[in-house]
């Protein structure tokens, strides 16, 4: 698969906190991961316990919604199913009326993906950008330095534009995984590479090194590439460039980013292999039929300067 599936993080976090999560069932944890139980009666508190670990989480995961909650506290199915069970009771509903507004919500049963879903704004005012500012098609990826499979759309991305030299424009929106713990600190670098317009080659580096993004090789990543390194130390930990960062963030979970790589096709969520071969009749297609404006991707937010190849 391309993406740093669910199934992924699911796996880090059972490594990462085995030992809480044996010290701690889920079955008999009185709370649980950004679930408010607050305001409900004892009585309502162990319904609402009870329909969270006996009701399967919708995301695919296997796991009942409580114990998704523990083992995945990501997971945007299980904590938004959790939140409309707890606020109807709190409603005064009873157990059937709570657990029908779960199954009537849009967290009971995720949406089945096509390979291209509608097309969607997404803000992209001073993202880091490649190819043709008047190119008819226009990528967005959401992506993670740290992401393995990030690694491997990147060459594929860059095959694309060399592909497409006029007709394709690349916009790159950071989304570090926080089952990544160095991913943050490199979305951070690159930014602050950006402000000195030298982001595609931290870009470059950062992902020939992913598997090691500590901050010392980082530092001297940035010095390779020859960033005034007073400079780049300052502006890596400002609240600017980390603001810069969360705002990427907060555009891909708006748009419905879950996943690293995550790829729009003129504003349209692709939902296949970023390769290439399967990327080239998609593209294709879409030159046949010129991005609309609904298709066009918004550029309505303050941000560093875009930095091009």
């Amino acid at each position: 698969m391309h993406r740093c599936l669910r199934a992924l993080a699911i796996a880090a976090l059972y490594i990462l906190g085995a030992a809480l999560v044996c010290a701690q069932d889920w079955n008999t944890l009185e709370s649980l991961p950004a679930v408010d139980l607050s305001g409900l009666s004892p009585a309502q508190k162990a319904t609402a316990l009870k329909l969270l670990r006996t009701r399967g989480c919708p995301c695919g995961c296997g796991m009942k919604v409580a114990e998704c909650r523990v083992k995945d506290p990501s997971c945007y199915f299980s904590k938004g199913l959790a939140a409309v069970i707890v606020t109807s009771l709190r409603a005064g509903k009873d157990e059937k009326e709570a657990l029908t507004d779960a199954e009537a919500s849009r967290f009971a049963h995720p949406p089945e993906h096509k390979l291209l879903e509608d097309p969607i704004e997404i803000p992209t005012a001073g993202a880091p950008e490649t190819g043709p500012n008047d190119a008819p098609i226009t990528l967005v990826e959401f992506s993670d330095f740290q992401c393995p499979y990030c690694s491997l759309a990147t060459p594929q991305l860059q095959l694309v534009l060399k592909d497409y030299p006029t007709q394709v424009r690349l916009f790159f929106k950071q989304f570090p995984l926080d089952m990544h713990s160095e991913a943050a600190l490199a979305a951070a670098a690159a930014v602050a590479a950006q402000k000195q317009g030298k982001f595609w080659q931290m870009h470059d580096a950062l992902f020939a090194s992913h598997n090691d993004l500590r901050r010392p090789t980082i530092l001297a990543l940035a010095s390779a590439i020859g960033l005034d390194m007073k400079t780049f130390e300052a502006d890596i930990d400002s609240p600017e460039v980390r603001k810069a960062v969360m705002h990427d963030q907060e555009d891909g979970s708006n748009v419905g980013v879950m996943a690293t790589p995550t790829l729009f096709i003129d504003g349209q969520h692709y939902n296949g292999a970023i390769k290439l071969e399967t990327l080239k009749p998609i593209l294709d297609a879409e030159l046949k039929h010129p991005a609309g404006p609904i298709k066009k991707t918004a550029k309505t937010a303050a941000a560093p300067a875009p930095a091009s190849r």
